[in-house]
């Protein structure tokens, strides 16, 4: 990265050297959920993660539209002196497959981990009971981590200590806000302006709605698709072993390793 560029706010720079690989996490999530992934990345190039516009250290301000998470990601990318690679989770992979489609000179490949392009007609609705179900604030990053689960580690990522507990770092308000204008539109018109290489790593147990991503690597002409047996919507961290061996094969032929 060039010059103070490298320490603009929510950018997380992982370490590394050579070919970019940008890191871009889902929905209430941040750059640094992807500690674990990054380090075994980092054989491959330069590392970075970044906060999406309203999570983690990143601006909290709109609008919450694709286009405009899409120009964030492109400013990053800007910042090399080379195309970068992304890799992205859920929301993240989205805005992925947008940034190469719409900025392909910035971008070498893509990974795009359990993010379908056509949700119409899903509601937020149903998450919100779930999210305001939490028993927030946590009493300790271990209350964080035993209420999630297998998720946990990337869950207390995700939170902040104020002075009565821990609580979600970003706006609940933001992110319901954000999901709706999936709910209210498709994406498979950038799906099919991608021309680099692109997988599209399944979730064996994902709630997409079924046949998607299988099309989206279909409609991609160098795609590819896998679905990771028995893991949930974050795979990278359900199935860490499955994940990496799909994205090290893939990378490995994409930068000829």
């Amino acid at each position: 990265m060039r010059g103070q560029d490298a320490a603009h706010v929510g950018v997380v720079d992982f370490g590394g050297q050579g070919q970019p690989i940008v890191l871009l996490h889902g929905l209430m999530g941040r750059a640094r959920t992807w500690w674990p992934v990054a380090q075994w990345l980092l054989p491959y190039g330069h590392v970075v993660g970044l906060d999406a516009r309203g999570h983690g250290r990143a601006a909290r301000t709109g609008p919450w539209t694709t286009e405009q998470f899409v120009e964030d990601v492109a400013a990053l990318l800007r910042t090399f002196d080379e195309p970068a690679v992304l890799i992205g989770h859920s929301m993240g992979g989205l805005h992925a497959w947008a940034t190469a489609a719409t900025h392909s000179e910035l971008v070498r490949a893509v990974v795009v981990e359990d993010m379908a392009p056509d949700q119409r007609g899903r509601t937020v609705e149903t998450w919100r009971g779930y999210f305001e179900s939490w028993p927030v604030p946590f009493q300790s990053l271990a209350h964080v981590r035993e209420f999630f689960g297998s998720t946990g580690n990337y869950f207390a990522e995700c939170v902040e200590e104020r002075e009565d507990g821990y609580h979600l770092i970003a706006d609940l308000e933001d992110l319901y806000e954000i999901a709706a204008e999936w709910g209210r539109r498709e994406y498979w018109s950038f799906v099919d302006d991608v021309r680099c290489p692109l997988l599209v790593v399944e979730a064996g147990d994902t709630a997409m709605p079924p046949g998607q991503q299988a099309e989206l690597a279909a409609r991609v002409p160098k795609g590819r698709h896998v679905v990771v047996e028995g893991a949930g919507h974050v795979v990278h961290d359900d199935a860490p072993e499955a994940y990496r061996g799909a994205v090290e094969a893939f990378l490995s032929e994409v930068l000829g390793r």
